[in-house]
């Protein structure tokens, strides 16, 4: 997230350019539109999550392992992907889930083209169906080979930009519609990963809710471990396990021995469906 991804100087800018907001879960129409029949049930996590740029070892996620947090989040993929990822295989993830950790797949695609900072992959008015697309694809093979299902959410990480730039905008909302339509394709429901000022705030006051996310993921980092309270928009958005809030950034914690730095996230959605 935008957290893990940024440098600690970055991440003030951040704050101050988007307000420190977040958005999380959503259930739209849309994320049903296909015949039910071909849709897995959900695999729903309400409580304590937490995200951090690399997997952590096995090792370490066995002794995370305490009761406070029940979920984490896993960059699965994305050419402006921050971390490598030498622990995330599809054997550590069959071992962290029969551990007892639900987890959540994070895809860092391409990115706004009015987005400060250069990235390896940007989206113009131009390729933003055709990259979503590609992305999208992208985005379920990387979840299938580490054996995450069909079914299982992904979601698609887009860091602040001006939304008031109706051009960057309505190609970032192209993207977004592409690479939503090509998942939901495949069988995996989508997901976003967004400020409340700006990027997450484009999906949840879009008029035109045609082929947006099922799930919003809102990062507010006010240390409030809610995903309703601080919730900015309607209250009828985003229902029925469909929210994460990141509520709280670099929190370095130690637990039986093994220190992480981590977000912390309020987590009531979606998570990956493993074995």
């Amino acid at each position: 997230m935008a957290g893990h991804r940024q440098s600690k100087k970055r991440r003030f800018i951040t704050w101050a350019v988007a307000g420190a907001a977040v958005v999380a879960g959503a259930g739209i129409a849309a994320q049903t539109s296909m015949a039910a029949t071909t849709w897995p049930a959900q695999k729903t996590f309400t409580g304590h999550a937490f995200d951090t740029c690399a997997a952590p070892s096995l090792s370490a996620m066995k002794a995370w392992h305490t009761g406070f947090y029940g979920a984490a989040a896993v960059y699965i993929g994305g050419r402006n992907r921050g971390c490598s990822q030498p622990n995330l295989t599809a054997s550590w993830v069959k071992s962290v889930d029969s551990t007892g950790w639900k987890l959540i797949p994070i895809y860092v695609g391409a990115q706004p083209p009015c987005q400060s900072g250069s990235n390896p992959e940007k989206l113009t008015a131009t390729t933003a169906a055709s990259l979503g697309k590609t992305d999208a694809d992208d985005a379920a093979a990387k979840a299938s080979g580490l054996g995450m299902k069909a079914g299982s959410p992904v979601f698609l990480d887009m860091e602040p930009y001006d939304v008031t730039n109706t051009s960057c905008n309505n190609a970032v909302l192209t993207y977004v519609r592409a690479f939503d339509k090509e998942l939901r394709a495949k069988i995996y429901r989508t997901g976003f990963y967004g400020f409340t000022s700006s990027s997450a705030k484009a999906i949840a006051t879009a008029g035109d809710k045609t082929d947006l996310p099922g799930n919003l993921w809102y990062a507010l980092w006010d240390k409030q471990y809610t995903t309703t309270t601080d919730w900015p928009w309607g209250s009828t958005q985003f229902t029925d396990h469909s929210r994460g809030h990141q509520y709280m950034v670099n929190s370095k914690e130690t637990r039986n021995g093994y220190t992480i730095t981590v977000d912390r996230d309020a987590w009531d959605g979606p998570v990956a469906i493993v074995g």
